[in-house]
């Protein structure tokens, strides 16, 4: 219960402008190396295809040391003598093996490279084993930096989780640790002492003696999983499930994995999630991951969007961290919302580089929105997105640079969703926008994309050019600013954009005297429209994300 202390404290420090952000990298503008060894897909990474995954860990707390073996198995994309893979430094790796022989390999940074002997057949499937160990990076303060987190209950019982999105995944286990690449189904056996549960991803299919000590628990990922998403979860776990119905008549096993003294509390609390479960299909489309089921399990840190086994730790509180988050009154858990939204936006649909991460936290908070509409209306989710907007920072682009392993700025979240209600505006077409983002989820299912994919699909679907939009709101800070006059009759309006981009145009709307939305096509240049007397003119900012400045 420190940690969460200390984070409640700390959130409140800030004034109510707090964001639940993810894993966001610190701050640089200079790269190194290391940085491009781990985002960069070079020839020594991209002539492999990972297909599986078979990850064996054994978890010591007592002594906060891990132990285990990744198998890979893989395709043969290319020819090449040297597989780097990932694994952080300060683990070590006792052996590597490839057809029953041991291989040699180097390290840098966090890099291994693995020295293959001999090049295999293109389009041959083959498997290296990578077995290691010791003690791996702690998080501090998850989820906010990456690695390990070794806590206790209040009981005093072990309870250990981890988190390492940005990071990366190999900060605990050996895999090719590039978000473009997922395997397609993937084993994860976790080994723990007895007394207590091990929760993965995925199916258990089975649990079987370690020794006297501990117990192997067997999990199946039977989807496309990224890495980073990849879990454990180890405490004096409760369970509990309810069935819930989809829209197409399917039947969803939803689970719950809760500290044995908060079961009851849990089933309280975890009603809400039905409902959302509902709202989410109908905005978003089916469940992603039917056949892995739906789980919240309890973690000692505050959430994460693991794959069929959400990270929950908001203590069975409302809002964020017991804030309202929502800023007008809404009193629902922001943690299983938001991490719940990441099933479709960032599990099913992933970006190809990190510096996309708007993909999946923009959609996401966007889908808090849908949410928020759902069970509420239209009028209400327009206050929701409105009321975010004081803490937007538009410090750094929303888009990062590529190739080096780093996300944009954390205006990403509610700056993304504030730009994709603006999208959603311009389209001017509910039927049409729905069918967008329902499209994109069915369309680019289980898939990798990028931005360009997003401004094409978006394109295509609304029949508009939406691509200098795009640029101004994710490759810039500022975002556009409306510039107009009236002249002393009223009865002309003057107006223009400033924006970064070249030759900028965003259609906007006004209100005309009698309160009726009217059309503008503003561009770089200035216009003018025709006015009935009306001197004061207000523009519908609560619809699009912009800047108004009258110009003397």
């Amino acid at each position: 219960m420190k940690q969460f202390s200390f984070l409640l404290a700390f959130l409140l420090t800030l004034g109510g402008s707090y964001t639940a952000d993810a894993q966001l990298m610190e701050e640089k503008t200079t790269f190194t190396k290391a940085d491009t060894l781990r985002g960069t897909l070079s020839p020594v990474r991209d002539w492999f295809d990972v297909h599986y995954y078979d990850l064996e860990v054994k978890i010591m707390p007592s002594t906060k040391t891990i132990k285990g073996s990744n198998t890979i198995y893989y395709k043969v994309l290319g020819k090449q003598k040297t597989m780097q893979i990932d694994l952080f430094s300060n683990l070590d790796i006792d052996r590597i093996t490839y057809n029953g022989k041991e291989l040699d390999f180097s390290r840098e940074f966090n890099a291994v490279f693995i020295d293959m002997k001999e090049e295999a057949a293109v389009g041959s499937l083959q498997k290296i084993m990578i077995e290691y160990g010791g003690k791996p990076q702690i998080a501090e303060n998850a989820p906010w930096d990456g690695g390990l987190v070794w806590s206790k209950d209040d009981e005093d019982k072990d309870w250990i989780g981890v988190a390492c999105q940005g990071l990366g995944a190999s900060v605990w286990w050996p895999n090719k640790d590039h978000q473009s690449e997922e395997p397609d189904s993937m084993l994860i056996t976790i080994s723990a002492p007895n007394e207590l549960t091990a929760v993965a991803n995925g199916n258990l299919r089975q649990k079987m003696p370690d020794g006297d000590d501990f117990t192997k628990h067997q999990w199946f990922v039977s989807y496309p999983i990224n890495n980073y998403n990849v879990t454990f979860n180890i405490a004096d776990y409760a369970y509990f499930s309810e069935e819930f119905k989809g829209m197409d008549g399917r039947i969803l096993n939803l689970e719950y994995y809760v500290l044995a003294y908060n079961l009851e509390k849990a089933k309280e609390h975890f009603k809400q999630v039905p409902p959302m479960m509902k709202c989410f299909e109908e905005k978003l489309g089916p469940y992603p991951f039917w056949e892995d089921g739906f789980a919240l399990v309890e973690t000692p840190y505050l959430g994460m969007e693991h794959q069929s086994a959400i990270a929950y730790g908001n203590r069975y509180l409302t809002g964020y961290a017991g804030m309202d988050y929502s800023r007008i009154g809404l009193d629902f858990d922001y943690i299983i919302i938001h991490e719940a939204g990441h099933e479709w936006w960032g599990n099913s649909i992933t970006s190809y580089d990190i510096a996309d991460m708007w993909i999946h936290e923009g959609f996401c908070t966007y889908s808090e929105a849908l949410y928020v509409e759902c069970m509420h209306g239209y009028e209400k989710a327009m206050d929701y997105v409105n009321a975010k907007k004081r803490t937007i920072r538009n410090d750094q682009p929303i888009i990062g640079p590529y190739g080096v392993n780093k996300e944009g700025s954390g205006d990403m979240y509610n700056k993304g969703m504030l730009f994709l209600n603006t999208v959603r505006h311009i389209i001017d077409d509910d039927v049409v926008w729905d069918d967008i983002i329902k499209g994109m989820l069915r369309d680019f299912e289980m898939s990798i994309i990028n931005t360009d994919t997003v401004i094409q699909y978006m394109n295509r679907k609304s029949g508009k050019d939406l691509a200098n939009v795009f640029d101004q709101y994710l490759n810039y800070t500022q975002i556009p600013t409306l510039l107009y006059k009236v002249d002393k009759k009223g009865k002309k309006l003057s107006y223009k954009w400033s924006a970064d981009v070249k030759d900028f145009n965003m259609p906007i709307k006004y209100f005309d005297k009698k309160g009726q939305e009217q059309w503008l096509y503003p561009t770089t240049e200035w216009q003018t429209a025709k006015l009935k007397k009306q001197k004061n003119v207000k523009f519908a900012e609560r619809q699009f994300y912009i800047k108004t400045r009258e110009d003397s």
